[in-house]
């Protein structure tokens, strides 16, 4: 197995050339690596860290609820990966503000979707559950049935080895454990180039791209804004 090489300086504000030489599909990275690669990727632009996961990996994907702030990271990986594979798993809850917000960005952005639904529609599933408290044990079935099942089946389609999210510090308990880097189920390397940015942050950076945001969102299977839907644990 070939041994993944990294600076032992951090560079300052750019990834050096040369200072990452490993392919990721020709191993598995390790959690000591993954924790190197976190300390010389933070600070670093995000089109850069996109770039060099693009660059070294086979198959990447980029999932997304258009949930506020998704732009972010819509627009800055199909700046790098124009055709890149966007996975849009609908639960068929979404507010009319979001879906307004979906078409504009899959339009103005030129989004290669791949959307996946559940297979139940969800008028059937008002009459036969509803939409389940959190405390009410359906509610891991629903999560299952509108959430988890439609997302099993897109990355078993597509079968990514570097999937890029928008995760965020400070976002819930679980997330702060995680890093710009992280390694999801059967190795898949989980990208999240604004893992460090803060919310003004954001606000500054679709400012300057004259970028639309919404803020008008409801994901029924988390219902607090700081809780788990499942995807990520």
């Amino acid at each position: 197995m070939a041994t993944l090489k990294i600076k032992n300086k951090q560079p300052a504000s750019r990834l050096e050339e040369g200072s990452i030489n490993q392919e990721l599909d020709s191993m598995r990275l390790s959690e000591e690596q993954i924790r190197a690669l976190n300390a010389q990727l933070k600070g670093i632009p995000p089109e850069e860290i996109i770039s060099w996961a693009i660059s070294y990996g086979k198959k990447a994907v980029v999932t997304t609820n258009f949930r506020p702030y998704e732009v972010a990271i819509l627009h800055a990986v199909t700046d790098v990966k124009r055709d890149i594979p966007v996975i849009w798993c609908d639960t068929g809850y979404n507010t009319p503000n979001t879906y307004h917000h979906a078409e504009e960005l899959i339009s103005r952005l030129d989004l290669n979707i791949h959307l996946y639904v559940p297979k139940q529609t969800s008028s059937h599933r008002d009459v036969v559950m509803g939409i389940p408290d959190i405390d009410d044990p359906r509610h891991a079935e629903f999560t299952e049935q509108v959430k988890l099942e439609p997302f099993r089946r897109a990355m078993a389609e597509h079968e990514p080895d570097v999937w890029f999210t928008n995760l965020r510090k400070g976002q819930t308990a679980l997330r702060d454990t995680l890093d710009i880097l992280s390694l999801g189920k059967n190795g898949v390397l989980k990208v999240s180039p604004f893992y460090h940015w803060s919310d003004a942050q954001l606000d500054v950076y679709l400012k300057e791209l004259g970028l639309p945001n919404e803020h008008n969102y409801f994901d029924p299977t988390k219902v607090l804004e700081n809780r788990e839907c499942g995807l990520h644990t």
